[in-house]
């Protein structure tokens, strides 16, 4: 697909706009490109217990294939988003294709931990198409498509991870474990081929320089701040290397919060995040983050249990997969929805309905446990949740940004939302083994420990729609919001994506 016409940087005609067939097959590019990088996330579950055997390491040491890519994702997230605002978001998007390919094939060859490690952490940095993928589809689709395609691109994080686990599992039972790996790898190069020759190159680069120091700095105070919290029940959360790791994490991340006020080209505009409307926006993204993924770690365990305990239903993970499956489609069929929400109601309105329902699926759960339909119920209504939340989030934060900083500031969030769910899986573990029984010598969660991991969900859930209700309102924005779903003819890209109710008029 050619580029479109030349634009002022940093507010890009509304002329490099796609015909609705061209919008169209760009958006479907784009939402594969989000589904593959985030399927790739839950590639090794299925394999996890046999990682140390497959790569001749011990339990501790084949853990880090897992939070190698956590970690890469969280820092990719944020600086993809700066790039791409920067040279170009077409480009940093093939970037990010090639490098999840690259790294695929360096997994599909390994056998020991260090080139596995190598490659799971360029897999993770792959994570940062999906932000520059949301901020690309403000410029190129339609007023009337927008909000549909933002939502469907969202909902890629959830649906990725959803099915990649039961696609992962039947793969790994199937063919040979280096197949995930092979898997990916074509995965990826269909992505970088689709974006090479079917997504528009728009004039969106403003230019400028990286801040290399700021990149550091975040990298640093993320990994360590990350590597605290996941590692925290292993390590013990009162020990020193957890608490240090922890403390220099937050310091480096205060470090870097004052020179980035201080530098004139920052990584992320501060003082921009700080506005109340991004800032709680944000806020309730960690919340919502941390709401979806207690029960993608919660319900699969629960399924799997024996059901000699009395209330483990005894599937096989291939089973459980399956039975996760339809959570992660339901995301996707609720994308229309939450557009058809955001345009009537507003953006605002529309995050508040989604963790609200959200939280409403835990609610079922940790009342209906005890049968496979029960929880596939629970976990519908609460990917549903998921898929009405994750779409308002960057609707809202591309409403009240400018253009080009529209890659950065929904990088940050997507940063928020992993914070979220690194949150989840240690909050949900300490939980688990909080209370547990003895099982043929085995320590296993009771049913009490699963009920309070629900309960805890619906209030992290039920917390995201308090802090959603609280972003400011104004008329101007829900009038943006109305004239967008019109299709009016609209003064910048801004203005056509703004379908929200938070702000005022977007910063130029």
């Amino acid at each position: 697909m050619s580029s479109g016409p030349t634009a002022p940087a940093g507010n890009t005609s509304a002329d490099v706009v796609a015909e609705p067939s061209k919008a169209f097959v760009t958006v479907v590019v784009l939402c594969f490109g989000g589904l593959t990088a985030s399927l790739v996330q839950t590639l090794v579950i299925p394999i996890q217990g046999e990682l140390p055997r497959l790569l001749h390491t011990s339990a501790a040491n084949s853990s880090w294939v897992i939070t190698a890519t956590l970690l890469a994702a969280a820092v990719a997230m944020p600086i993809a988003g700066r790039l791409g605002d920067m040279f170009g978001k077409q480009r940093v998007l093939l970037v990010s294709a090639v490098i999840l390919l690259v790294g695929s094939a360096i997994c599909a060859m390994s056998s020991t931990l260090l080139p596995m490690l190598v490659g799971r952490a360029l897999q993770g940095l792959a994570m940062g198409f999906i932000p520059v993928g949301i901020s690309l589809m403000r410029e190129v689709t339609p007023p009337r498509m927008t909000a549909t395609a933002i939502a469907s691109m969202s909902a890629t994080l959830g649906v990725g991870g959803a099915i990649g686990l039961p696609l992962s599992a039947w793969v790994a039972d199937a063919f040979n474990w280096h197949a995930l790996f092979w898997m990916s790898a074509a995965l990826a190069l269909l992505v970088a081929v689709a974006v090479a020759t079917l997504v528009p190159n728009p004039a969106d680069a403003v230019g400028g320089r990286l801040d290399v120091v700021g990149t550091l700095g975040l990298s640093a105070g993320l990994i360590l701040t990350l590597i605290a919290v996941s590692k925290g029940n292993s390590w013990g959360w009162d020990q020193p290397r957890t608490l240090g790791t922890l403390a220099g994490g937050i310091v480096v991340l205060l470090l870097w919060g004052w020179f980035e006020l201080r530098v004139d080209e920052p990584l992320a505009d501060l003082r921009l995040t700080a506005q109340l409307p991004v800032l709680l926006t944000n806020l309730a993204a960690v919340a919502i983050g941390f709401g979806m993924m207690a029960q993608a770690i919660v319900v699969p365990q629960l399924l799997q249990l024996p059901e000699a305990t009395g209330y483990g239903l005894g599937l096989t993970i291939l089973q459980a997969g399956l039975l996760m499956a339809p959570g992660g489609l339901m995301m996707m069929l609720f994308a229309p929805v939450s557009s058809r929400l955001i345009q009537g109601a507003g953006a605002k309105r529309t995050l508040v309905i989604g963790a609200s329902v959200l939280g409403s699926g835990y609610v079922v759960a940790a009342f209906f446990m005890h049968t496979p339909i029960e929880l596939l119920v629970a976990s519908c209504v609460a990917s549903a949740g998921v898929g009405i939340g994750y779409a308002a989030m960057p609707t809202l934060i591309m409403a009240s940004v400018p253009m080009r900083e529209a890659g950065s500031a929904v990088g940050i969030n997507g940063l928020m939302r992993s914070i979220g769910t690194t949150v989840a899986s240690a909050v949900m573990a300490a939980l688990l083994t909080s209370s547990t029984q003895d099982f043929g010598g085995f320590a296993l969660p009771t049913e009490s420990a699963f009920r309070t991991c629900f309960i805890v969900g619906a209030g992290a859930a039920f917390i995201g729609a308090l802090i959603a209700a609280s972003v400011p309102f104004t008329r101007r924005a829900a009038e943006q919001s109305k004239a967008a779903a019109a299709g009016a003819p609209q003064q910048s890209v801004e203005v056509q994506a703004a379908p929200e109710d938070s702000s005022a008029a977007p910063v130029h």
